[in-house]
């Protein structure tokens, strides 16, 4: 490779990777659950495009940066069996006793309790419901851009986040956190 390319080799992967490092970061966390397994993946996901960036075509760089995570994440997990992280505790159990006082949906939304709630539901769902939400809903895809990650169909993207939003809404009903619309 001459030095010319090289160079371009490195303007392109500042211009279209760099940018996106903490959204693949994020996505990495999500996925392993771990920090030091989302950097190590999120460096061989650097690895892998800065090998590709010549051939990438700049159009839709994060949805181009996250197929090579998901594709580095499942080469990394492929034949291992996956690891339970719940130690089981329930949300309903940490929740303290608030007598007659209720909490507004601003106090429920900022609250610990919520988020970890969220958290849990988050947890409870399986890899492919889990994998939408986080691309749509917390990394801001589009589900178009969440469809190309995933090497599914839009509509196949759609319903999931259906699913995933319904099954996240009753956990939190459960756990007496869901907002409560209307006043009701």
């Amino acid at each position: 490779m001459t030095r010319t390319a090289r160079d371009g080799q490195h303007v392109a992967f500042n211009r279209y990777v760099v940018p996106e490092i903490p959204v693949l970061y994020r996505v990495a966390l999500s996925l392993t659950g771990q920090p030091a397994d989302a950097e190590d993946l999120v460096q061989d996901t650097l690895v892998r495009a800065f090998k590709a960036v010549d051939r990438f075509d700049g159009a839709h760089p994060r949805a181009w940066l996250l197929t090579i995570l998901r594709h580095a994440h499942l080469n990394r997990v492929r034949g291992r069996r996956p690891l339970l992280l719940r130690d089981g505790e329930s949300v309903e159990r940490n929740l303290e006793s608030s007598g007659d006082w209720v909490a507004s949906a601003e106090e429920v939304a900022i609250s610990e309790e919520f988020e970890a709630a969220v958290a849990e539901a988050l947890e409870g769902l399986s890899d492919r419901h889990r994998a939408v939400v986080t691309l749509v809903d917390i990394e801001g895809l589009s589900y178009q851009e969440a469809a190309d990650v995933l090497g599914v169909p839009r509509g196949t993207v759609m319903s999931r986040l259906h699913r995933a939003r319904a099954r996240i809404r009753a956990t939190l009903d459960v756990a007496g956190l869901a907002p409560r619309i209307g006043g009701m």
